[in-house]
């Protein structure tokens, strides 16, 4: 008896040991290199803008587009078309969104932008791809392959923990009309608005990152034109990964960097 004592009481502190692992330790990690990532962004975005203004071409590269992480977001032609944003409510003064060119797509797995939600106070690195181990477990926001990049027009779509590993998106259900998702990369800076949400539906509902995101499982939820779209993705409810939870917002202005 004495001997089961023993180790039910080691069994225990072994699952508390995980748990404040799971819970509090990946988060702190996570978070932290997350914040690194995205002050390292910054920094060579600052510096590329200096040599930029000083007419100096950044080192080892040829032209806009060079290099490992050149392209992550499409270059910004002279004219805009009327119709670059439809429905895009943008007030007077705002800067005008532009027609953009194909981007070629980022690095696998490298963080290339910033999202920013003020509303919840988030600030996460955007890397390509969803994979758990190079992307979401390091506290990154992930890009969806094969949808569109910031300010093209489609579905901009992204996954994002909801716990554990710096759960970015642990808020994202407090959203709703009206509130700004602004994604910055080394180029320009996109705000969305928040115009509509989907509290659950399938895992397998793949219709909410197509290019006119549209629920596949619950009726006449999404769009039905094209647009100028962002999407968030995350697990509900809390603690489990049964259901989504959808976010999905509309491209109201983009400003150059």
């Amino acid at each position: 008896m004495w001997g089961a004592a023993e180790a039910a009481v080691t069994c225990g502190l072994v699952l508390l040991l995980l748990v404040a692992h799971q819970l509090w330790w990946t988060n702190r990690q996570a978070r932290e290199g997350a914040e690194r990532k995205v002050e390292a962004l910054e920094r060579e975005w600052g510096e590329r803008g200096e040599r930029r203004d000083r007419g100096d071409a950044p080192s080892g590269s040829s032209g806009a587009g060079a290099g490992a992480g050149a392209g992550a977001d499409a270059d910004v032609a002279d004219e805009p078309p009327p119709d670059a944003v439809p429905d895009s409510g943008e007030a007077p003064g705002h800067a005008s969104t532009r027609r953009q060119k194909p981007a070629p797509t980022p690095d696998w797995d490298q963080a290339y932008a910033v999202l920013r939600i003020p509303r919840i106070g988030i600030r996460v690195p955007v890397a390509e791809g969803i994979s758990k181990s190079g992307v979401l477990n390091k506290g990154y926001v992930g890009h969806y392959p094969r949808t569109a990049q910031p300010g093209e027009g489609g579905n901009f779509a992204l996954a994002g923990h909801r716990n554990t590993h710096g759960e970015p998106f642990r808020r994202i259900d407090r959203l709703g009309d009206g509130d700004r998702l602004v994604v910055e990369t080394k180029k320009a800076v996109y705000t969305y608005v928040v115009d509509k949400t989907l509290a659950q539906t399938s895992a397998r509902d793949s219709g909410v990152i197509r290019p006119v995101p549209r629920s596949l499982v619950k009726a006449g939820r999404g769009y039905s034109a094209p647009g100028y779209y962002i999407t968030l993705t995350t697990c509900t409810p809390e603690y489990t990964s049964k259901y989504r939870l959808i976010v999905w917002g509309k491209l109201q202005s983009m400003r150059p960097r």
